[in-house]
C-alpha cells in the first residue's frame, strides 16, 4: 500500500506540474503580472485534486497540507515566466500540457478514490473530475468558455483513462500497468482529437446562428470592464 500511495502521489505531482504550466501559459497570454501567473498556476494545478479530496473525505486536501504541491506549482509558474519563449515554441503549448496533465490526474484520481473505498463508477467519475477541474477553473478565471464544455474529447478522454484504472482494479491487474495504459489512452485520445479535430456530436445550427454565437463569444472574450 505504501508503494501504491507513493506512485499515486508522484502522478499527482506530475499532473500538478504540467497543469500549472498550462495555467501559467494562459496567464502570460492574457498579460497577467507575475502574481497573477503564480495564482493561475496554483489554481490550474491543484483545483481538481482539491475538489476530489474534499469529496472523498481526504481532509485537509493534499494540495493544502503537502508543501510539495505549492512548490511544484510555483516552480512551474516561475519556469514559464522566465522561459516563456522556450515553452511557446511548442505548437499550442497549453493544449499539450493540458493533455498530459489530464492523463496524470485521471489515473491518479481514480486510484485515490478506489483507495478511499468508493465504488467503481464513482471512482471513474472522480478520476475524470480530477482531470478536468483545474482546467475548468483556469478557463473561468481568464473569462473563457471551459475547454471541457466545447473542446475535442476532453472529459471523454479523462473518463476513458480513469475507467481503465478502475477496470484494472476489478480484474486484479497491477495499478502500475493499468495507470500506464489508462494514461496513454487518455493522452492519445486528446492528441488525436487536437490533431484531427475529433469531437462529440453537436447541435446543428444555421450559418446565421453560428455567426451570432461567434459574435457573442467574441464580445464576451474581449470585454473590458
Amino acid at each position: 500500500m505504501g508503494h501504491l500511495s507513493t506512485f499515486v502521489r508522484i502522478l499527482d505531482l506530475g499532473g500538478t506540474f504540467v497543469f500549472a504550466i498550462s495555467g501559467a501559459v494562459a496567464a502570460v497570454n492574457r498579460r497577467l503580472d507575475i502574481f497573477g501567473i503564480l495564482v493561475l498556476s496554483f489554481v490550474a494545478g491543484n483545483f481538481g485534486g482539491i475538489t476530489r479530496d474534499v469529496l472523498i473525505g481526504a481532509i485537509p486536501p493534499a494540495a493544502l497540507s503537502d508543501k510539495w504541491y505549492l512548490l511544484v506549482s510555483v516552480s512551474a509558474g516561475l519556469l514559464t515566466y522566465f522561459s516563456y519563449a522556450g515553452v511557446d515554441r511548442l505548437r499550442n503549448p497549453m493544449l499539450w500540457f493540458d493533455a498530459l496533465g489530464l492523463a496524470f490526474f485521471a489515473v491518479a484520481g481514480a486510484q485515490k478514490a478506489l483507495t478511499f473505498g468508493l465504488n467503481p463508477i464513482m471512482s471513474a467519475l472522480l478520476g475524470m473530475l480530477t482531470g478536468i477541474g483545474g482546467g475548468m477553473m483556469r478557463d473561468v478565471l481568464v473569462n473563457e468558455i471551459p475547454h471541457v464544455l466545447c473542446s475535442d474529447l476532453y472529459a471523454v478522454a479523462a473518463l476513458a483513462g480513469a475507467s481503465i484504472v478502475v477496470g484494472g482494479h476489478l480484474l486484479g491487474i497491477s495499478y502500475g500497468v493499468s495507470a500506464i495504459v489508462g494514461g496513454v489512452l487518455c493522452f492519445g485520445l486528446r492528441f488525436m482529437a487536437i490533431r484531427y479535430g475529433w469531437h462529440l456530436p453537436m447541435a446543428a445550427l444555421s450559418a446565421q446562428q453560428r455567426a451570432r454565437g461567434s459574435s457573442s463569444h467574441d464580445d464576451t472574450t474581449h470585454h473590458e470592464p
